[in-house]
């Protein structure tokens, strides 16, 4: 159905179409929001009389059966490992679109984001494995690794019309490079022993789901349903289930059938019969209007690639479902010591390594690339602004707490770790909220604000 008052002037064509980043930067600074309010709750009745009743309810255990076949898991373990591979198949989709014509398009724009993310990745770790005096707790050296996009740049949003477009898409861009490592760990360091016949199934499936990708396949129902399969084949294969869906994500075509001239003309050409008197009737259409309808509707599905089309529907269910399920699953720190357990050793080598390690890991590997001119800011970036940012990219979060779950299995241990996650992301996400106010204000009373965009070009 057409609500877009614009398409009944095709000379605003620019106007149809959403840039991705517009769409995505909207989807997840709102749901940042929701987040934490979730995130909240499940702290309050972690720590209430309702405790029992919600850690009863994630150790339920459902089964899906078809005949003698049947695989049963507890909720929890439903929503780490099955729904959160629709979060993943959502970032594979962020990714793959980055890499073809966003950001990480080319190498020299790239360079900044991704010589960032490197640095909020190696220099938190480093800082993990120095204070971490405990082998139980080698395992964690990842969680300080990863950045909550959702958070982060819904704490940019509350800076309003203020903030550079640069600004929100370098922050963008790092914290995908972020999660595209987080991924690459999971991979190699969190899955358990392989199980090669299931992996070379796996692999047989995936090459199959590239063979629709090269034939230019275009049924999104096909490729769900084969990745469905493929898995629970990983889930068999010893590596994380969850890796399924950034595989599975770039295997989805990502071209469009008719370009955008096409498009425009096929608008104007079934625009026409609106502009006819319709008769006496206010009900009805006539059937060279319902043919119309069709065929704009046609053009539509055409000039939007299924990669750009999944991640549009996607990103509502991801941000509004999926990561506050996770979230409200995860997040129910006990608290059974009151304010000592916060100081607990674990707990404060992951704040102490997610805040600062980010900051300095992302500043210094920046002022790198800078310095030997590998690359260079884009308009709107500065030093001081980095600096905030840095701080933002200390809110790990949710794919903190994914990790968590994977290094940890001893629930008090887990619990700690949880703790450090949320001191932690609570202080960088304060502390760079309050940077870059002070940053973007000074700028702006010493005339030398820039021209702030905040729309992106089609």
């Amino acid at each position: 159905m057409l609500r877009k008052k614009n398409l009944i002037f095709p000379g605003k064509i620019g106007q149809l179409l959403t840039s991705p980043f517009e769409s995505f930067f909207k989807f997840q600074s709102s749901g940042g929001v929701v987040l934490l309010l979730v995130s909240i709750a499940a702290i309050i009745i972690a720590n209430s009389g309702l405790a029992s009743f919600y850690f009863k309810i994630l150790n339920l255990k459902l089964s899906i059966s078809v005949g003698s076949w049947s695989l049963e898991k507890s909720l929890l373990l439903w929503i780490n490992d099955g729904l959160m591979t629709v979060f993943f198949f959502l970032i594979g989709l962020e990714i793959k679109r980055e890499i073809l014509v966003g950001e990480l398009s080319s190498f020299k724009q790239a360079l900044v984001p991704v010589f960032a993310a490197i640095g909020g990745m190696i220099v938190p770790a480093t800082f993990y494995l120095t204070l971490n005096n405990e082998p139980t707790f080698i395992d964690g050296w990842a969680i300080p690794m990863a950045t909550d996009i959702a958070f982060s740049l819904g704490i940019l949003t509350m800076l309003g019309k203020k903030v550079p477009a640069s600004l929100k898409i370098f922050l963008l861009a790092f914290a995908i490079i972020d999660d595209l490592g987080a991924v690459m760990i999971i991979a190699f360091y969190y899955s358990g022993q392989v199980n090669f016949t299931f992996l070379f199934i796996s692999l047989f499936i995936l090459a199959f789901l590239l063979m629709l990708n090269y034939l230019d396949y275009r049924i999104i129902g096909v490729y769900v349903f084969i990745g469905l399969i493929m898995w629970y084949f990983m889930l068999k294969s010893g590596l994380h289930p969850t890796l399924t869906g950034v595989i599975v994500a770039f295997t989805i075509p990502a071209k469009r059938k008719i370009n955008l001239h096409v498009f425009q003309e096929k608008l104007k050409n079934n625009i026409a019969p609106f502009s006819k008197p319709c008769g006496t009737n206010k009900v009805l259409l006539n059937k060279q209007q319902i043919e119309a309808i069709d065929n704009i509707e046609t053009a539509i599905q055409k000039v939007q690639s299924p990669l750009q089309s999944l991640e549009h529907h996607l990103n509502g269910f991801v941000v509004y479902v999926v990561m506050p399920v996770f979230a409200f699953a995860n997040a129910g720190i006990v608290f059974k010591a009151g304010i000592g357990s916060l100081t607990e050793y674990l707990s404060l080598i992951i704040a102490f390594s997610l805040v600062f390690g980010k900051v300095i890991g992302i500043m210094s590997f920046t002022a790198i690339a800078v310095y030997f001119r590998f690359a260079s800011f884009s308009k709107g970036i500065t030093w001081g602004r980095l600096l905030g940012i840095s701080f933002l990219g200390g809110i790990g979060f949710t794919m903190s707490i994914f990790i968590a779950g994977l290094a940890f299995s001893d629930a008090q241990t887990l619990n700690s770790a949880k703790i450090g996650i949320l001191i932690g992301s609570l202080f960088a996400g304060i502390v760079g909220y309050l940077i870059l106010k002070y940053m973007l204000k000074k700028d702006v009373e010493n005339n030398n604000g820039d021209s702030i965009q905040n729309s992106a070009e089609c």
